[in-house]
């Protein structure tokens, strides 16, 4: 990360080739920064939405040895085969991967202080014979983190994820004493950490319907969920819950908390979405480096037109600067 008062170096990975990430480039490269913003990817293809190439092709090569300056720069990273927007292919599957793990060493080392990501396509990844279930759990891998943690802020609420990419039925058995604990350690220290939070307040949501209503509906709530809230308060985390999900995001629930941690991901992030979507940011925790990213897939059938919304991809670039100057190694 970056020292404050230093200029903020923000690497941004540009996504499946035949989505929307180089269109969300554009838009960046049409604004003014106050930070150093290096776009990772195949040049050709960043001139490729209309009215854009000219802009695009007049962006400066990134040089790692350069002082660092405010503004847009490329990091050209060639594709493997020829790109077209909206049709998916798999040869391209290892250049997504190369930016990411381009953006995510540079990171690590100290080149960059933060990396911001546009789409992927986990489906093209996996139809390549390359095991990928997500942006969390790959850089979690890369950087050799053992529990990452999902996060999505915006709309005046933060929700995590105690399990992610998971098939509904395997959740159950997901959610152990130790998983949870380690969850909930993480989301209070980067609260803290990233988002200078002296004492985060976390409201922590039940499995089951009810929160489990006494046992009759579940007995997680009894037997795992509330015995680790009760050990980590006894630590000096502010913890609430378990409360049932289905009121867990009334106003007066929410309106002094700093995040809520849902057990699952289609209960926390339906409601996030429906207050920001379009302009909310994913941002992982548990990680040795600074990354968010979008709130949306790679939209396909907008590849190529122009008219993608770049309102989330704009919001993840500025809580990863926010995030530079506040913070120092």
């Amino acid at each position: 990360m970056s020292r404050p008062g230093t200029v903020p170096t923000l690497a941004v990975t540009t996504g499946e080739p035949a989505g929307i990430g180089p269109d969300l480039c554009a838009a960046i490269a049409a604004r003014r920064w106050n930070c150093r913003i290096v776009l990772l990817g195949d040049r050709q293809l960043l001139g490729r939405v209309r009215g854009t190439k000219r802009l695009m092709g007049s962006l400066p090569d990134y040089d790692a040895t350069a002082r660092a300056r405010r503004g847009v720069e490329v990091l050209h990273l060639p594709l493997v085969a020829p790109a077209a927007p909206g049709r998916l292919e798999r040869a391209n599957a290892r250049y997504v991967l190369d930016l990411l793990d381009r953006a995510s060493d540079g990171c690590r080392s100290g080149e960059f202080g933060a990396m911001v990501t546009a789409p992927v396509h986990k489906g093209i990844v996996n139809d390549a014979g390359i095991a990928f279930s997500g942006h969390t759990e790959y850089l979690a891998a890369r950087c050799g983190s053992r529990r990452p943690v999902m996060m999505l802020a915006g709309g005046g609420l933060r929700v995590a994820l105690a399990t992610t990419h998971l098939p509904l039925a395997k959740v159950p058995a997901a959610i152990t004493a130790e998983m949870l604990e380690s969850v909930l350690r993480i989301l209070h220290a980067d609260l803290r950490k990233l988002f200078s939070i002296r004492l985060p307040r976390i409201v922590v949501c039940g499995l089951n319907p009810h929160a489990g209503e006494g046992g009759h509906l579940g007995r997680e709530e009894i037997e795992v969920i509330g015995p680790v809230l009760s050990r980590l308060r006894r630590a000096g985390l502010d913890l609430r819950g378990p409360v049932p999900a289905d009121t867990a995001f009334l106003p007066a629930q929410i309106a002094h908390c700093d995040a809520v941690l849902a057990m699952y991901h289609d209960q926390g992030l339906p409601v996030l979405k429906r207050a920001a979507f379009g302009d909310a940011v994913n941002v992982t925790l548990g990680l040795p480096i600074v990354r968010t990213s979008v709130d949306h897939g790679t939209a396909l059938d907008l590849a190529g037109t122009g008219r993608a919304d770049p309102g989330s991809m704009l919001a993840a670039l500025a809580l990863a600067e926010r995030i530079c100057r506040s913070t120092r190694r």
